[in-house]
């Protein structure tokens, strides 16, 4: 078992519903362990967000799960990410904040952030929150 920060697509309800993932690969149910937030700059690629790791950005919103580990390669995929390949999305290891039961924790978690070079050009979703941003964007 491990953790994982979820900030896009991946969020419940999103096209990439990260419990939805789980279900079509027969992999055990994410727990939901609450709602969690990173340091960073947040940017919209159209169909979904990448995350610029940033301790002097904004909070950017997301919820933390904990996996079976047997969904870290399904995640991959989604992100694009294969060992050795130099991709979009990386994996990466960060310590998050999150609430639970209304105290905050830090948990080390798996998260997909992109390389800042690749925000180049394209409009921060000043907001840090990927599902608002979605659902009020033009």
């Amino acid at each position: 078992m491990q953790y994982v920060f979820v900030y896009g697509t991946l969020r419940a309800g999103e096209v990439n519903d990260i419990r939805h993932a789980a279900e079509r690969h027969a992999i055990a149910t994410p727990d939901w362990i609450g709602a969690a937030h990173v340091r960073g700059r947040l940017f919209d690629f159209g169909t979904y967000p990448g995350l610029v790791i940033d301790e002097e950005g904004v909070p950017i919103r997301g919820d933390v799960y904990r996996i079976e580990d047997a969904l870290v390669p399904v995640l991959d995929e989604i992100e694009d990410v294969y060992p050795g390949v130099e991709g979009l999305f990386r994996a990466h290891r960060l310590h998050v904040e999150v609430e639970i039961e209304g105290r905050k924790d830090r948990i080390d978690c798996l998260i997909y952030p992109v390389a800042a070079a690749a925000v180049c050009g394209l409009p921060r979703i000043e907001s840090g929150d990927w599902v608002t941003h979605r659902a009020t964007r033009a």
